[in-house]
């Protein structure tokens, strides 16, 4: 079998079928199918598609690529997992408030992919933050805590591992297929008895329309349902920057500290903020999942007063501890420049590709796999969609020290935030559930 027949049959539109999945997958392990084999074979791939049986085949190799996570308690194994989005930062708050209400949550996460910054990659904005961690490291803290937030070990998935980095690289990241089992791969792994995703919409995250979110959902829905892993998704809003209601943080070291923002809350003080809505919903779903509570009500109601006691801020400095970090109060950033509206109006949208690529253009996120980033750069919007502003009101504001993100901003063509005339709805957080709740 030639890897290269794969890439032409894959190109013309053909089915592989297990055993050619296998081979391909294999030999990329060892070395008889080069990266650039493979980076043709992930174009091929996202150009043309995969059925939902090479779907699965491809997830069930990159899984069998690898070992497994060994149990560490007797607790429900849970996790969540995004697709990635400006400003996603729910898995800090996720993982240790769910281990908040006794659950293990073996969170095995990625770095920055495209646009979208990688969970790995904030943390460690901390310092001594130690996201490589051995089976049996990560075995003892999430026996001691509840949760860990790593990078997979070499063991585990590797196959994925390797074309992960790839796809970063290639243009190659927005394929329902290869994000599908790149997912799934990781998440067997960790031997999970329930995952809920969520799932992006719009110009923030790679899933642009409702129409290919709500694809992407149900290919992972499917696939882990195949499995025996219970799965359910979330389609959330990413036209805007994820964040609290007065300001959402894009970047490492300053989404860290928003996420302990939200976590050492002792007061709602009656304020809607959208990053903690959106985590406490994919929270309940995963406790009612493993059948821990019956209704969303009950379970939202326990992970509030978990997020109000302080006990879910108690986990987190836990697993920073035990993973090697230190923590001694917000991260640094770099010089502050804001930004405020030149006319009243409304807001109609907020350009979250040229924030993405800023960050990127600033050090933030990177152009090219290996390179080292500037975790102190960063973006806070202070405005959503439908927010109505008034003249010189503050619209966004910019951390960076050499001043590329200002250079951005002039150079883009559309602006970063646009104002209408006319009042605009706001966006829906949650738009559906998959598979519908009742």
């Amino acid at each position: 079998m030639l890897c290269t027949t794969l890439i032409r049959k894959k190109r013309q539109g053909l089915t592989l079928d297990a055993d050619e999945w296998q081979f391909l997958v294999r030999s990329y392990c060892d070395g008889g199918v080069t990266d650039a084999q493979m980076a043709a074979m992930a174009m091929a791939i996202c150009i043309r598609g995969l059925t939902p049986e090479e779907i699965s085949c491809l997830t069930n190799e990159m899984l069998a690529s690898g070992t497994r996570l060994p149990r560490a308690s007797d607790r429900p194994r849970v996790d969540k997992h995004s697709t990635g989005g400006l400003g996603d930062k729910v898995s800090l708050i996720l993982a240790p408030l769910l281990a908040s209400v006794d659950c293990d949550v073996p969170m095995i996460s990625g770095r920055g992919l495209g646009r979208t910054g990688g969970t790995l990659d904030k943390l460690e904005s901390i310092e001594g933050f130690q996201t490589s961690l051995s089976i049996e490291q990560s075995s003892k803290v999430l026996a001691e805590v509840g949760a860990f937030i790593i990078g997979a070990d070499e063991k585990i998935a590797p196959a994925d591992r390797r074309l992960y980095a790839l796809r970063d690289v290639t243009a190659t990241v927005e394929s329902v297929g290869l994000i599908t089992a790149s997912i799934l791969s990781k998440k067997l792994a960790a031997s999970l008895d329930a995952l809920v995703m969520d799932v992006k919409v719009g110009s923030g995250g790679f899933m642009p329309t409702r129409g290919e979110a709500t694809e992407l959902a149900e290919s992972l829905v499917r696939v882990g349902g195949q499995t025996g892993m219970s799965t359910r998704a979330i389609l959330s809003d990413m036209d805007q920057p994820l964040g609290v209601a007065f300001g959402a943080a894009i970047g490492n070291a300053i989404e860290v500290n928003e996420a302990i923002e939200v976590l050492s809350e002792t007061d709602e003080d009656g304020a809607w903020n959208p990053l903690r809505e959106l985590t406490i919903a994919l929270s309940a779903s995963a406790l009612i999942q493993v059948k821990m509570f019956d209704d969303g009500a009950a379970a939202e109601k326990c992970l509030r007063e978990r997020l109000a006691s302080g006990q879910a801020m108690e986990r987190f400095e836990r697993m920073v501890n035990a993973q090697g970090g230190r923590l001694n109060g917000p991260l640094p950033l770099e010089r502050q420049r804001d930004y405020f509206a030149e006319q009243d109006g409304y807001v109609a949208s907020i350009n979250c590709p040229a924030i993405g690529d800023a960050i990127i253009a600033a050090g933030g996120g990177r152009k090219s796999g290996g390179e080292s980033l500037n975790h102190r750069v960063g973006i806070r919007t202070c405005i959503r969609i439908g927010d109505e502003v008034e003249k010189g009101q503050l619209l966004y504001s910019v951390f960076d020290d050499s001043d590329s993100i200002a250079g951005s901003i002039h150079a883009t063509s559309e602006p970063w935030v646009t104002l209408t005339d006319s009042p605009v709805p706001a966006n829906d957080l949650i738009l559906e559930t998959i598979p519908k709740t009742t």
